[in-house]
């Protein structure tokens, strides 16, 4: 699949739901070159779950921005009106869950044709675990019980992704031997508190929160093995103090 020369998406391993200095969520709004972007909410993997949408609205409630949250299991657009809305957003953050029923709403509502169609016009794509598993052409997931890899992700980014490659046990060894027997392709493994920026499927920025979480390229080797290089990134720092107001604005 032809990748789109501009198009980016961010890998991210953190943020609003599980930390509180903000960084990653700073760190993807200075990504975009607008004084107050629009920030859509896409809680599709937890089922539009009620407290996820209250995170997601009390960390961007206070940030430069208009935040805005989209739900298909109470969906109120039609076609035409959620088409017009996906399009005017400046990022589209995608929250974590089970990534094969999201990829399988978004399919049943077109939300994966529209969300090609933003990406394409200059929509900055990110999210976290299945939200960041989803852009790419393959992943490595829970989402059947055990560990194991998925194929058929949304392949806006080429090769494969493995989220909390360092905090949940077995995802180290499981992501390397489907790497390693082709069952997905080479990819990105991100440890928790990583953002990996991609511009037109190459990584252009990586960031962590913490020293020692990092970004790996994890590749077949010639020996039925794999290689894993760690990538650096930049140490994120802020003065901002964390807020805790809730509001509304679904959509």
């Amino acid at each position: 699949m032809a990748v789109v020369p501009d198009r980016r998406l961010a890998l991210l391993g953190g943020g609003f739901s599980t930390d509180d200095d903000g960084l990653l969520d700073d760190w993807v709004l200075e990504q975009v070159r607008t004084p107050r972007p629009k920030v859509c909410f896409v809680p599709t993997a937890s089922g539009d779950a009620p407290a996820y949408v209250e995170q997601f609205l009390a960390a961007y409630q206070s940030r430069p921005c208009e935040p805005s949250v989209l739900q298909l299991f109470r969906r109120n657009l039609d076609d035409d009106a959620m088409r017009t809305f996906l399009l005017s957003q400046d990022v589209i953050y995608v929250g974590g869950g089970n990534t094969a029923n999201l990829l399988a709403v978004w399919r049943t509502h077109g939300v994966d044709r529209m969300l090609r169609e933003a990406s394409d016009r200059g929509t900055l794509l990110c999210g976290i675990s299945a939200g960041a598993n989803c852009w790419a052409e393959g992943s490595h997931t829970d989402s059947f019980g055990p560990l194991t890899h998925l194929s058929d992700g949304l392949g806006l980014l080429p090769g494969s992704v493995c989220p909390h490659y360092d905090s949940e046990p077995g995802r180290r060894p499981s992501y390397q031997a489907a790497v390693a027997t082709h069952a997905l392709p080479a990819g990105w493994a991100v440890e928790d508190g990583v953002g990996a920026l991609f511009t037109g499927g190459v990584l252009t920025d990586s960031v962590t929160r913490t020293a020692q979480a990092r970004l790996y390229r994890v590749t077949p080797d010639d020996d039925g093995g794999v290689k894993e290089q760690a990538l650096p990134c930049r140490l994120l720092v802020t003065t901002r103090q964390p807020t805790s107001t809730v509001g509304s604005g679904d959509v």
